[in-house]
């Protein structure tokens, strides 16, 4: 299968592989969309088993942030950018020192940050070689770890789903969380705090034991947080957690969590609502680290500081499309995930034909 031929590809507008021999640099940063602004996603790094698979992942992330950024109501577009490499045994200040040049020649067209396997100290290397990098700390505009901002996001959606699906508070609330990485573990201490029994599984064994000791959380293994009695199904680990495979095990009536690309395939999503199962679409709910990332791109462009008032407004405005996307979808009963993927479609279209007439 060709790039064009990929389903993945669609509304592109393009996709750059970057090697550098010296280094060990195998990298692709994928612009889904400009049309709302330069394209702003994290840099991912791991160890793709083979070129293809990075490049799908690529673009699938690349999309979901124009879609992410475009219901934020943020004036960026979409991409994303990925290493090949274990971040564990790869990295190198060289290894970032090329990718830095690499965002340089995308030519301002691509704001990165960081995303599972890369850190703000990775990123001050890449910060050497070009502008084009958010989430750093040490000027006026920075704006701190993104991910506090992502699980206050996540976790107002939560609250939201279980008000609407099950009509209660949070407070005795049984929540299985997938993944305790940095938003995962923000999260789970937001939802202790709340009262919601907590069930986590992670494979960083040192990270679960730290966060479940926190939040007074069960623990079960990975394979088995699919099975938990849950009230609400957290995923904040990789993608593709919701699949029709998984999904007759999930006895949660809802399903929202910090991760990216949460349904395997539209039919998981289709399935998901014939069987009753509120899903908080994943762009929608976890858009709260980019619109922190947003905020710092904004002052940084601007040259002043960063304003963590319009932070906090751009979050309020967040709950608020969600609560609408649900709104619409029980109207026209609808999947929730078609009607959030209209909706970010018109805004990104007409943000291309204004500019267009411009």
């Amino acid at each position: 299968m060709t790039l064009f031929d990929s389903p993945n590809f669609e509304g592109h507008e393009g996709v750059h592989a970057f090697s550098d021999e010296k280094s060990g640099l195998k990298a692709i940063i994928a612009v889904h969309s400009t049309a709302r602004g330069p394209a702003a996603g994290g840099c991912r790094m791991w160890p793709y088993p083979t070129a293809e698979d990075a490049l799908e992942d690529a673009l699938k992330l690349s999309r979901a942030m124009s879609y992410k950024n475009a219901m934020a109501d943020l004036e960026l577009g979409g991409g994303k950018s990925v290493i090949i490499g274990d971040s564990r045994t790869q990295k190198t200040p060289a290894l970032f020192e090329a990718f830095g040049r690499a965002i340089e020649d995308v030519g301002g067209k691509y704001w990165t940050a960081e995303d599972v396997g890369v850190s703000p100290a990775d990123l001050a290397h890449a910060r050497k070689f070009t502008r084009f990098v958010a989430g750093l700390d040490g000027h006026p505009a920075a704006s701190g770890d993104p991910s506090p901002v992502t699980a206050e996001g996540v976790f107002r959606g939560v609250r939201l789903c279980v008000r609407r699906a099950l009509k209660r508070d949070l407070d005795g609330v049984r929540v299985a969380i997938q993944g305790v990485g940095h938003v995962g573990a923000y999260l789970a201490e937001k939802l202790h705090a709340a009262g919601a029994k907590l069930i986590l599984t992670d494979v960083n064994t040192e990270a679960l034991r730290r966060v479940a000791a926190a939040t007074d959380a069960e623990i079960v293994a990975p394979a088995a947080i699919f099975d938990v009695d849950a009230d609400v199904f957290a995923p904040c680990a990789l993608g593709g957690a919701v699949s029709l495979d998984t999904l007759p095990r999930i006895r949660a009536k809802v399903i929202a969590g910090g991760a990216n690309n949460q349904l395997a395939s539209p039919e998981a999503g289709r399935e998901l609502f014939a069987r009753g199962i509120l899903y908080a679409p994943d762009y929608v709910i976890n858009g709260g680290g980019i619109i922190n990332v947003a905020g710092e791109i904004r002052a940084l462009e601007r040259g002043e500081a960063f304003d963590p008032a319009w932070v906090d407004a751009k979050l309020d405005r967040l709950a608020l499309t969600l609560e609408e996307v649900l709104d619409q979808a029980l109207h026209e009963r609808r999947p929730t995930h078609e009607i959030a993927n209209e909706i970010a479609r018109a805004r990104i279209l007409g943000a291309a034909e204004k500019r267009a007439a411009a």
